[in-house]
């Protein structure tokens, strides 16, 4: 077995790296550019930003070495534009465990200039003053081996400026060792800066040398010099002058934003060396770009910072906010699925083969959310499970790691720590709604939070911000170990206040439109919310269920399946389908009336029985089961079991009564009985549907006129009550009466029939307007083909209700083209479909259309039957002028 280092793709951040790095070399070497010039905007510093363990300090590391040498440069990176002499890169580690001082940065940057393999008097001569005055009787030389920047750059830099000063000292013709005389030697530098003497011409082209001199040697102090290695390096001939290109790692360990003292200190030295180019690698954005923190930094603003300015965007990276990045800020994103697999098969390897198996990656690459640290994790337990003697398998990687735990609460306040637990209950928040679910009186956690590169963000979204996955999912399933660590308890109220905050936001909107929209968002939230954590009030979910219900657009709402490894922090939790609480019969009852859209109308009822049987659910909410029970009953042609659950949902006067009452005038339809079903048509209103009743009594009575009038009404009705899912349902009605009248005409409403249909989930809607087709194109060759195909779809969808409907546009075609032998078929059909009395009547409508023998048993009509079959035949007669006229 072979474990090798595995560096995932990331061509994107180094092509910007190459073309920044490109343009700063030229900009450089043109003849405007000062490296005196302070005021100029510094254009010297690009930023990647990520949230812990996505792969900063790897990405630094290969930067360096791709910059240091081309040989350790990826091959998919390709050949820079630049030549290596040019460029002299310098990777710094600021992270706190390493203890990096402001002291070590301003060394470290100076002990790597030592490969120039000249002395850089104006910086040397200040650094050894410094030096003198803050470490008295230590040796620069000794710090240096000790602190290893000797050993990693050799010891050139002791021996530079020591021949610094040594030639300085010549040259004032100073008397005496170097080193006992470094205060006698600035003085005396200093005066002849000052007179301008000839002996120090070479330095007396530095403006700021004597200023700097002549300064208290503090730490403030040392901020500047970097501003002398600048000049040093602008004085080198041009074939020595190389760019260093300083890579800043693990920059949220400089502070935080209260103390930005060191912060300062490191931001001077990236504007006071406009010729050294910047990689800066941390957790967050820098706000160097902000005009609020002047006074807290030296230089800000978008003027001072034009890269830095969160208004000057380019496309963001796969998985990061959607509107913009910066032009030199750039989040890193998440690996693909494709980066994780990949990564993980070159991890380690047995023979030159992939050690970890496919599946094993598939699980790992799908919890890891494309977080690295999340992939390294389970590199480390796969060899763990190896050591320990036992073939690794699958289920061994279906968790997170509580080490992503640590790396995410690792640089947040208390505060921050508090809302970070609270929002990773939500699959997505705002601010007003982290701060509530937190239990917080003041956003600015919450803000400060949202800032994070854990939390993406999209602008146009109901709640913008997001958690990341990996960090969501172990923050739910593991425990912290952490001193503020919560409770059962602590999650469960956190729950009810998301939960609570939910609702209240649903109840404050006041917009139609965006009403529906928020309603469902909330709902899908809510539902899981209240479901996960066995919440039993279910509050403002029973009034949102039952305006979700009113509208009849049926958006999928399934929440993810409830299980061990995403159910977290509570007594209970169980697998699997059970209905245990008010909660999941709730979200099992939405959910079912949302796919009876897309499954079998006996699933319907079986998921509506288990749904009853469990008595979880109050009146009102049973009595919305009850219903659609008896709907999906009535569509698998079992007329009377759904009469008489009609019937006990409008002899229980709830707020489905009226539709009950609907539902027994259709069922009475059905059965052939339309006295009854015209009386018990009338009084409905709207919330009964009236219209759209009637429209199918008329229709049944080819009075298609007087149809077509009362769906027209039954549309304006919905579209005046901001009902879309019912304008859909009735225009597709009104597409049935008008395809046999004006086939011209239907094409536009069978259009419009789509339009409103669009976005929303009505299969037996859509189907009708499907049937409406068929009858308008009644004559066309392809009819009956297209019957099938639609027979087909009806018997999938479990809509055997339709049938006949489909049956009468078959029988429209036969008769159009004279068929009669195809039409007598289909009537027979009809009339054995239809035995058990429902839509028996259609089997009359089938032989009126070509004149056969009338069927029996006799229809209850509103009106003689010989009116009816004329009406029905003339339809036929009329159709088939048109065609003639149209041949």
């Amino acid at each position: 077995m072979s474990a090798t280092e595995a560096f995932t793709n990331r061509q994107r951040q180094w092509d910007l790296v190459a073309s920044a790095l490109q343009e700063h070399l030229r900009h450089v070497a043109g003849e405007r550019f000062d490296v005196e010039d302070l005021e100029s905007p510094r254009t010297n510093v690009i930023v990647f930003h990520g949230l812990g363990g996505v792969g900063k300090t790897t990405l630094s590391r290969k930067l360096e070495a791709a910059l240091a040498a081309s040989e350790q440069r990826p091959a998919q990176w390709g050949e820079p534009a630049w030549s290596r002499e040019r460029i002299l890169p310098v990777r710094i580690d600021l992270s706190r465990s390493v203890g990096t001082s402001f002291e070590d940065v301003v060394l470290t940057i100076r002990a790597a200039l030592a490969e120039l393999g000249r002395p850089l008097p104006a910086f040397d001569i200040a650094l050894r003053r410094y030096w003198e005055a803050q470490h008295p009787g230590e040796s620069l030389e000794e710090y240096l081996r000790r602190g290893g920047l000797a050993a990693k750059f050799g010891k050139g830099m002791g021996q530079q400026v020591q021949s610094a000063l040594a030639d300085v000292a010549q040259t004032l013709l100073l008397p005496g060792t170097v080193g006992s005389a470094i205060g006698q030697l600035t003085t005396s530098l200093t005066k002849a800066l000052r007179e301008r003497r000839q002996t120090v011409r070479a330095l007396a082209g530095c403006a700021r040398l004597q200023g700097l001199l002549e300064a208290e040697p503090s730490l403030e102090a040392l901020s500047f010099y970097p501003h002398l290695l600048a000049w040093e390096l602008a004085q080198l001939p041009a074939d020595r002058r190389r760019m260093p290109v300083i890579l800043l790692d693990t920059f949220e360990d400089v502070g935080d934003r209260t103390h930005r003292d060191l912060e300062r200190l490191i931001q001077r030295i990236v504007w006071l060396m406009p010729n050294a180019f910047f990689v800066i690698t941390g957790r967050s954005r820098l706000q160097w770009a902000e005009e609020g923190l002047q006074g807290q930094l030296d230089y800000t603003g978008a003027n001072a910072w034009p890269g830095l300015d969160l208004q000057a965007g380019i496309p963001a990276a796969r998985g990061t906010r959607p509107a913009s990045e910066p032009g030199r800020q750039v989040l890193i994103g998440d690996f693909s699925p494709e980066d994780c697999d990949g990564y993980l098969a070159r991890r380690l390897s047995h023979d030159g083969q992939p050690l970890i198996g496919p599946d094993i990656r598939a699980v790992i690459s799908q919890r890891s959310h494309g977080l690295p640290l999340h992939l390294d994790l389970a590199v480390a337990r796969f060899l763990e499970i190896r050591r320990n003697g036992r073939t690794p398998a699958p289920d061994d990687f279906d968790h997170t790691f509580p080490a992503l735990v640590a790396r995410a609460l690792s640089d947040l306040t208390t505060e921050e720590r508090h809302v970070l637990r609270s929002v990773s209950l939500l699959d997505a928040f705002d601010l007003e709604l982290a701060t509530r679910a937190a239990g917080l009186t003041h956003q600015a956690p919450a803000r400060r939070l949202a800032e994070r590169a854990m939390v993406t963000e999209d602008p146009y979204a109901i709640w913008p911000y997001h958690l990341h996955g990996a960090i969501r999912a172990a923050l739910q399933t593991t425990d912290d170990h952490t001193d503020d660590g919560w409770t059962t308890t602590d999650w469960q109220r956190a729950a009810e206040r998301a939960l609570a905050a939910l609702g209240d936001q649903w109840r404050n909107t006041t917009t139609a439109a965006s009403g529906r929209t928020l309603l469902v968002a909330c709902l899908r939230q809510g539902l899981r919310l209240a479901r996960d954590h066995r919440l039993t009030d279910l509050d403002w979910l029973t009034d949102a269920a039952i305006a979700y219900d009113s509208d009849a657009i049926w958006e999928p709402l399934a929440p993810p399946a409830r299980n061990q490894a995403t159910t977290p922090h509570g007594p209970g939790h169980t697998t699997g389908p059970s209905l245990d609480t008010p909660a999941d019969a709730l979200t099992e009852l939405l959910t079912t009336l949302a796919r009876r859209q897309r499954e079998h109308r006996e699933r319907t009822v079986d998921h509506l029985t288990a749904i009853l049987t469990t008595s979880l659910l109050p009146d009102e909410l049973a009595e919305m089961a009850e219903y659609y029970r008896a709907k999906a009953n009535r569509d698998l042609g079992r007329n009377e079991t759904s009469r008489q659950g009609m019937q006990q949902v409008a002899a229980d006067g709830g707020r489905l009564a009226l539709r009950a009452r609907r539902g027994l005038a259709d069922a009475a339809r059905i059965d052939g009985d339309f006295p009854t079903a015209l009386t018990a048509a009338q009084g409905l209103g709207f919330e009964g549907r009236e219209q759209r009743v009637l429209g199918d009594i008329w229709w049944a009575h080819a009075d298609l006129d007087r149809a077509i009038t009362a769906y027209e009404t039954a549309r304006t009705e919905a579209e005046q009550h901001g009902n879309t899912g019912e304008q859909a349902i009735t225009q597709a009605r009104l597409t049935l009466a008008v395809a046999f009248t004006d086939p011209a005409r239907a094409d536009d409403e069978i259009a419009l029939a789509a339009q409103l249909l669009g976005g929303l989930s009505q299969r037996a809607t859509t189907l009708i307007t499907h049937i409406a087709a068929l009858i308008r194109d009644a004559g066309a060759p392809d009819v009956t083909d297209r019957v099938q195909t639609l027979r087909t779809e009806l018997t999938v969808a479990g809509l055997s209700w339709l049938g006949p409907t489909l049956d009468i546009a078959l029988a429209f075609h036969h008769a159009v083209l004279d068929a009669n032998q195809d039409l007598a078929a289909t009537t027979d059909r009809l009339r054995e479909s239809t035995t058990t009395g429902s839509y028996a009547y259609y089997a009359h409508i089938a032989a009126a259309l070509g004149n056969l023998p009338q069927p029996q048993p006799p229809v209850r009509w509103l009106e003689d039957e010989h009116t009816i079959r004329e009406r029905w035949h003339t339809l036929v007669t009329t159709r088939q002028a048109h065609l003639r006229e149209a041949s």
